[in-house]
């Protein structure tokens, strides 16, 4: 099983779309397997947005993600990451499919609601830099039989 990160960012939580995008990503069969919500300090921010540092957004980014709390979250299923990143939509929410999230809810990058990994081992590096081991479960649901062929 391929596990992912999601973030609901600040917009998404000062606006009410928690729900709606775990209501989304319940839906399309993923299990939920870690959630927290929290307030992101300097030093987690930093280390998320590594790779954008020295790009003119970067202090941008790094005062946004910590300006008010965020929902983190883990998703795992069959091929985890492209299906979350296929709910959420494009990263520019003008360019996203109809039905994805960003398509109905956004209108901005910088306000593009939601964090979504973009590739399995930057998953794997994502869900072990906001998640401790202890603090993800592995569980099976009932209708895991129903969703997933293995």
């Amino acid at each position: 099983m391929e596990r992912t990160l999601v973030l609901v960012k600040p917009d998404g939580v000062q606006r009410g779309l928690i729900g709606e995008a775990i209501s989304r990503f319940e839906r399309r069969g993923l299990r939920l397997v870690a959630a927290k919500f929290i307030k992101v300090g300097n030093e987690l921010a930093e280390s998320h947005y590594a790779e954008h540092k020295g790009k003119g957004f970067y202090d941008g980014l790094i005062a946004y993600i910590t300006s008010a709390p965020v929902m983190a979250m883990v998703w795992e299923g069959p091929n985890a990451v492209a299906a979350v990143r296929q709910t959420v939509g494009s990263t520019k929410p003008v360019e996203s499919a109809p039905g994805t999230i960003r398509h109905d809810f956004a209108l901005e990058v910088g306000r593009n609601l939601i964090h979504a990994s973009d590739k399995p081992e930057t998953g794997e590096r994502e869900v072990a830099l906001w998640f401790k081991k202890d603090e993800l479960v592995d569980w099976a649901r009932a209708v895991d039989a129903w969703v997933f062929e293995k």
